[in-house]
């Protein structure tokens, strides 16, 4: 009788290690010393492809990436690289350049949304909002979002507007949904 009581005893310290050997490698120290999980890493990462080099360098420009780093959720409306070559590339330089970023801050609040919108929970808020809805970015200014045919339309303020090319790109502390435009807010 002892002998199977000691196999059970060895098979659930087994599983155990194996557990706590699993959870410390999902954990990493951050340098406050508080321990953060590591699905949760920023959600600027998703961004981090070769369809998102100008946004990506327009993050590192401005100290907005610390903010995705340390709270959330968020939803980045995340304009692709093919969508900044339709933005004035004279303008863009000029925020790249600037001494004072708060021109390019502003751009990019207005493509960030508190909250983790899924496109799913687009779609529910477009169909409550009879096929129109609009988020406050963290910018201040909104942006509406309609249906175009299957696609989810954003507009601006000025009524610039933006498709959604590919959506819910998750992370742990949020998502991106890829847009083929810049939109803008109106304090630009």
């Amino acid at each position: 009788m002892k002998i199977p009581q000691i196999v059970t005893y060895l098979v659930l310290l087994f599983y155990s290690l194996n557990f706590c050997i699993a959870q410390k490698n999902t954990l990493s120290t951050m340098s406050s010393g508080v321990y953060d999980v590591e699905e949760n890493i920023v959600i600027k990462e998703a961004i981090a492809t070769d369809n998102h080099k100008t946004l990506l360098a327009a993050f590192n420009a401005t100290d907005l990436e610390e903010v995705l780093e340390e709270s959330g959720p968020f939803t980045i409306f995340a304009p692709s690289d093919v969508a900044f070559s339709k933005f004035s590339q004279s303008k863009l330089e000029a925020m790249l350049n600037s001494d004072d970023k708060n021109q390019l801050k502003s751009v990019l609040k207005y493509h960030i949304v508190a909250g983790k919108l899924t496109a799913s929970k687009i779609l529910k808020a477009l169909c409550r909002g009879k096929g129109r809805t609009t988020f406050t970015t963290i910018q201040g200014d909104k942006i509406t979002a309609t249906m175009r045919g299957l696609d989810i339309i954003l507009t601006d303020t000025m009524g610039n507007s933006a498709k959604i090319t590919v959506a819910d790109s998750n992370r742990g502390n949020g998502v991106v949904h890829e847009i083929d435009s810049v939109i803008l807010p109106t304090r630009i």
